[in-house]
């Protein structure tokens, strides 16, 4: 006579279910990506070289330093026009439009000077191209100083840079790592929840003395 157990029986597929990896591989994965991929933009973007010039406001006898400074700001937004530019191309070697992507102007609110930076994937280029715009802005300024009463002067001319501007590829590579590992931890925390899941219930028997009143019953 062959008995039925009548304790709980668990399908194989609970044993044979694959357990899931660590939340924690998320956020290293992402670390490790982010980094990789800094670090290859690091190696493959060439070097860029970054060389600034500045020019000063001067005033002239009918003039003022607060005038200085106002006509200071002032040079420093048109040091950036087709009309600066187009002046300044056949001394810096390029064209106008490159002279618009890689040259940058600042001002100061306290001081009348003008800061015109240039950047290239070479470092005499980059000097050549922030005095070439400086010497076309003091020309400019020359010829309207008998109406502004203003005049631009060099203040100091930029040298060749010795090491470049641009981060290098240990720098990308931490800031990928950094992007990376941020990405990973806000995909952990959006990520679907996984409820527990319950073991199946085992189906009930019933004891031999239930089981004998049923068969009488019948």
């Amino acid at each position: 006579m062959t008995e039925n157990p009548t304790g709980p029986h668990r399908p194989a597929s609970v044993h044979s279910r694959p357990r899931s990896l660590p939340v924690w591989t998320l956020l290293a994965s992402g670390v490790l990506a982010g980094g990789l991929l800094g670090g290859a933009y690091g190696v493959v973007e060439p070097p860029s070289y970054t060389a600034t010039a500045y020019v000063v406001a001067v005033p002239t006898e009918k003039s003022d330093p607060a005038a200085a400074l106002g006509f200071a700001q002032a040079y420093g937004r048109v040091a950036t026009q087709l009309a600066v530019l187009g002046d300044a191309q056949v001394r810096a070697g390029v064209s106008a439009k490159v002279l618009q992507a890689s040259v940058q102007t600042a001002t100061s609110p306290d001081a009348p000077m003008v800061a015109v930076t240039a950047t290239s994937s070479r470092p005499a280029q980059a000097a050549d191209m922030a005095n070439a715009v400086a010497f076309a802005l003091t020309r400019h300024a020359d010829d309207s100083k008998d109406a502004t009463h203003v005049e631009l002067q060099q203040f100091a001319k930029a040298v060749r840079p010795g090491s470049p501007s641009s981060a290098s590829p240990v720098v990308t590579g931490l800031v990928g790592a950094s992007a990376g590992g941020l990405l990973g931890g806000l995909l952990l925390l959006v990520r679907p929840r996984r409820t527990p899941q319950e073991p199946p219930r085992s189906a009930s028997v019933p004891g031999p003395a239930l089981a004998a009143d049923l068969h009488g019953k019948l």
